[in-house]
C-alpha cells in the first residue's frame, strides 16, 4: 500500500498540502473525542437529574437538543487544532496535567469531578493530536493511518451523540416502562460513566504528556537550552497552578472559569515571548479562542456540575 500522496510528483505545494490535509485529520480526531466526552458526560448529569425531582429545570436545559451547532462545534474545533502548532499544544497539555493533579489531590473525590472533565476539553483534543503527532512521526503511511483514525472516531463520535439524544428523549419512558436494553442498562450502571472517563482520560494524557515532553525537547540541541527553556516554565506553572487553587477557594462560576482560562494563556503568552517563537505567539491566540469556545458551548453543563 502507497502513502496518498507518494505516487504523485515532489512539489512543494502537493508537500503542503498533504501536510494541511494531516492537520484537518488529526484535528478531527482530537475534536470527536472532545465530542465523546461531553456526550458522555451529558448523559450521566440528564440521569442525575432525571432521578432528583428538584433539578427538572436543569434536566430540560440538558435536553434541548441542538444538532446544527454541534456539528459547527466540531467543526470551528477541528480547524482550531489543525491551526495549532504542536509545541503549544504541548505546553497546553503539560499545564492542564499539572492543574489537574494538583486540584485532584487538593479536592479529592467529589462534585468538582465532573466539572473538570469539562474544563478538560480543548486541553484533550489538544492531548490527542499530540500524541498523534508522536506516534505517526516519519510513518510512512501517515495520511491513511490519520484518515482511518478520523473515521473511527467519527464514528464513536456520532453513536454517542445519537446515545445522548435517545437519553434526553426516551429515557424517563422506557426506564420506566424497562423495554429498552439501552436505557435499562443506563438505569442499573449509568453511576459508573464518570468512572469509565476518568480512566479513559487518564489514558490518553499519561500518552499526551510524554508525547508533549518529546515533541519540546526536539528543538533543543543542547541540555542548556533545554534547561533555559523548562526553568522558566516550571516556575510559570507552578505560579498560576497556586493562583488558581487560591481563585477557587475565594469564589465559583463562570466569570471564574473564563478569568482562569485568560491568565493562563496569558501566563503562556508572557513566557514565550521570552523563551519562545513568534508563531508560538500566533498559536497561543488560537489556543485562547479554543479554550473560549469550548467553555461556551458547554454553559448548561458546567452550570448543572456547579449545582450538584
Amino acid at each position: 500500500m502507497f502513502s496518498l500522496g507518494s505516487w504523485l510528483p515532489a512539489l512543494p505545494g502537493l508537500a503542503w498540502g498533504w501536510a494541511l490535509l494531516d492537520a484537518l485529520l488529526q484535528g478531527l480526531v482530537g475534536a470527536c473525542a472532545v465530542s465523546v466526552l461531553c456526550s458522555l458526560l451529558k448523559v450521566y448529569l440528564y440521569i442525575q437529574c432525571v432521578n432528583n425531582p428538584e433539578r427538572q429545570t436543569e434536566k430540560e436545559a440538558i435536553a434541548a437538543q441542538q444538532p446544527l451547532l454541534e456539528l459547527l462545534h466540531v467543526l470551528v474545533l477541528t480547524g482550531v487544532l489543525a491551526l495549532v502548532g504542536s509545541r503549544v499544544a504541548a505546553l497546553v497539555v503539560l499545564e492542564f496535567s499539572l492543574r489537574a493533579v494538583s486540584t485532584i489531590l487538593s479536592l479529592g473525590k467529589g462534585a468538582h469531578s465532573s466539572q473538570l472533565y469539562l474544563l478538560c476539553q480543548y486541553s484533550l483534543g489538544c492531548g490527542v493530536s499530540c500524541g498523534l503527532t508522536f506516534l505517526l512521526e516519519g510513518a510512512p503511511h501517515r495520511s491513511w493511518n490519520l484518515a482511518l483514525a478520523a473515521g473511527l472516531a467519527g464514528l464513536l463520535a456520532l453513536h454517542a451523540r445519537h446515545l445522548a439524544r435517545h437519553v434526553c428523549t426516551l429515557y424517563e419512558l422506557h426506564s420506566r416502562a424497562r423495554y429498552c436494553g439501552v436505557c435499562i442498562l443506563l438505569l442499573a450502571a449509568g453511576h459508573g460513566i464518570p468512572r469509565l472517563l476518568r480512566n479513559a482520560v487518564a489514558f490518553t494524557f499519561a500518552v499526551a504528556d510524554l508525547a508533549a515532553v518529546e515533541l519540546i525537547n526536539r528543538d533543543f540541541l543542547s541540555t542548556g537550552e533545554a534547561v533555559r527553556f523548562w526553568t522558566p516554565l516550571t516556575i510559570c506553572y507552578t505560579l498560576l497552578v497556586v493562583y488558581m487553587q487560591e481563585e477557587s477557594r475565594q469564589s465559583m462560576g463562570r466569570g471564574l472559569v473564563f478569568r482562569t482560562v485568560v491568565v493562563r494563556m496569558g501566563g503562556l503568552f508572557i513566557l514565550l515571548l521570552t523563551v519562545g517563537r513568534w508563531t508560538d505567539i500566533l498559536h497561543i491566540f488560537v489556543s485562547l479562542l479554543g479554550e473560549l469556545w469550548c467553555l461556551l458551548r458547554s454553559g448548561v453543563l458546567l452550570e448543572s456540575c456547579w449545582r450538584q
